[in-house]
């Protein structure tokens, strides 16, 4: 005897309303208007995102949405994302053509035929497009040009929706935000948990992971960065995992619907040199340098140069110390990262305004023996300040640190049931804070040679 069952219906998985999507492509066209563009051709995940909820990875290969001023749109993709197209967006199946996958076929050969069907034949059309995107590598981006000439003038936008639409958020997506703050800061007091001398770092980092998971969360657009010992300096992943020792720096994202939230800290473990000490506090001095700078109506570089300060006039062994870039627009990214432009650099002119969110990354390395210091944290700009999403201290020991968690609420993070997954089970783990590390200790580093 066969049981028959019925499926659950099929439903489109929107993180948003149709109202809110809708607003946001009148926005668009408002823009394409004041720029005089005919239409646009999108190749960015995140524009993508953002404008359909079209969610997928299938911009590692050629894929392009034409959006032209009267508000219509064709998807141009692969087989396997026409599902992914209707499952995850706005878009309907007529919207969406299907580009050939042989061999020795021309990955952009549907651009001009789209083009043609709104009118597209003449070099006095303008077309924006997003040459700095992942899927327009140079090949693709030639063949591109090519595929075009003659019936229209490319107009480089690379950053037009990033800035103009992406970079402020609707109070929806900022509860996506708060939501990644709390997981991120979670994660880190799980990672942290396990995270003693002699620990293996795969425990850590099935902490660091697994939390985000258990919290509805998604994958990073990079890979996180969980580095102990000497190579606590380090500011990118690499491969391999070690033992636990001397200090620990974690740098990752709590992710929610693709919305991010970074957080950074370096922990001295098994006590705390003299130096760990001065550059910690050289760091929370720098981040309140930073955060009173980056208020809005003032560009991004004055934040840089308040960072830069601090550090710079305590010498030059410690400007040499710092990096040249203390953060960057944070929001719903795709791989290869979960970087936002623009940065906190030297003269970076984009004005901060209300809606914004940035994570603010301050970062010290003595290169010569290899001590990392670093506080991280990722801040939402308002109408007349701006607040750390994370509501964690800068504490520098793991007792110090896993003692304030446990007087943090979640109510204090400001998202609402509607960013809690239906079965999402959360859970912290119960494991001793150990013994205080905040004592004194020093390493002999005369016979250690670094990377330099």
């Amino acid at each position: 005897m066969v049981i028959t069952k019925k499926p659950l219906p099929f439903k489109r998985e929107l993180w948003f309303s149709d109202a809110e999507f809708k607003q946001r492509q009148t926005r668009a066209l408002e823009i394409l208007e004041r720029e005089n563009l005919d239409g646009f051709l999108i190749t960015k995940q995140e524009t993508l995102y953002y404008l359909t909820g079209y969610d997928t990875f299938g911009y590692v290969f050629f894929q392009a949405m034409y959006l032209h001023k009267d508000g219509s749109m064709k998807l141009i993709t692969r087989v396997p994302d026409l599902r992914q197209a209707l499952y995850t967006s706005t878009l309907k199946k007529e919207d969406v053509l299907i580009r050939s996958d042989n061999a020795d076929s021309n990955p952009v050969s549907l651009v001009p035929e789209v083009l043609n069907s709104f009118g597209i034949t003449s070099t006095t059309k303008r077309i924006g497009y997003e040459p700095d995107s992942a899927t327009l590598n140079l090949r693709i981006g030639k063949l591109l040009e090519e595929a075009v000439s003659g019936l229209c003038t490319l107009v480089d936008h690379s950053y037009l929706f990033g800035l103009e639409l992406r970079i402020i958020k609707s109070e929806t997506e900022m509860r996506k935000v708060r939501k990644a703050a709390y997981l991120v800061d979670f994660a880190f007091i799980r990672g942290l948990k396990v995270a003693k001398q002699g620990a293996y770092e795969g425990d850590v980092w099935r902490e660091l992971v697994g939390t985000v998971y258990e919290g509805g969360g998604d994958d990073p657009a990079n890979e996180n960065i969980l580095v102990s010992g000497n190579k606590a300096v380090l500011t990118r992943y690499s491969a391999g995992k070690a033992t636990v020792d001397r200090q620990i720096t974690f740098e990752h994202a709590g992710i929610y619907k693709h919305y991010h939230a970074c957080l950074m800290r370096t922990i001295p473990l098994g006590g705390v040199t003299k130096l760990a000490r001065e550059l910690h506090e050289i760091n929370v001095q720098q981040m309140k340098a930073a955060m009173e700078a980056c208020r809005p109506g003032r560009p991004m570089g004055d934040v840089f140069e308040a960072y830069a300060k601090v550090a710079d006039d305590k010498g030059s062994v410690y400007t040499a110390m710092r990096l040249n870039s203390c953060g960057y627009s944070m929001g719903a990214t795709f791989s290869p990262t979960w970087m936002d432009y623009p940065m906190f650099v030297r003269g970076q002119s984009v004005i901060i305004r209300p809606g914004m969110v940035f994570f603010l990354h301050i970062i010290m390395m003595d290169k010569e023996t290899d001590t990392a210091s670093s506080v991280g944290q990722s801040v939402e700009v308002r109408e007349d300040e701006t607040v750390a999403l994370s509501k964690l201290p800068f504490t520098l020991t793991r007792k110090k640190t896993l003692e304030a968690w446990k007087k943090i609420k979640k109510e204090d993070y400001g998202f609402t049931a509607e960013e809690e997954d239906e079965k999402e089970n959360l859970r912290d783990i119960e494991l001793s804070d150990g013994e205080d590390d905040d004592f004194d200790i020093e390493y002999d580093f005369s016979d250690y040679k670094t990377a330099y």
